[in-house]
């Protein structure tokens, strides 16, 4: 059911919306228009798909994780509270990883995998 997918693939599309508005924020806006674009793949049913957007899932994890520590690093140096921001950013990046997890259900390894060949 192409709805049901939808609904499975809804962490890959938070997770992307949020690394493009990250990277807005930041000034790379051709970065964040890649990203949105590099969703339109969701639409390919091939099995090199699923491994593509898992990459640049746990790329987007790495990169929070990199902004989480170096904004702690700005905000204790200046004597700001960072614990909150700490937390918040490291949500973020365990959701953005988990979202990989998704490739994972049957329905969507049977999406993928057909255009190849391969049993679910």
């Amino acid at each position: 059911i192409p709805s049901m997918n939808f609904i499975r693939l809804l962490p890959v599309f938070i997770s992307f919306l949020l690394l493009s508005a990250h990277f807005v924020r930041a000034g790379q806006t051709i970065l964040a228009v890649a990203l949105l674009c590099v969703l339109l793949l969701l639409l390919i049913r091939q099995y090199w798909v699923p491994w593509i957007m898992q990459m640049i899932l746990f790329l987007g994890a790495v990169e929070w994780l990199r902004t989480l520590y170096t904004v702690a690093q700005i905000r204790i140096g200046a004597d700001m509270p960072w614990m909150r921001m700490a937390i918040i950013l490291g949500v973020v990046a365990l959701f953005t990883a988990l979202s990989c997890l998704v490739f994972r259900s049957k329905a969507l390894r049977t999406r993928y995998n057909a255009a190849n060949g391969e049993k679910p």
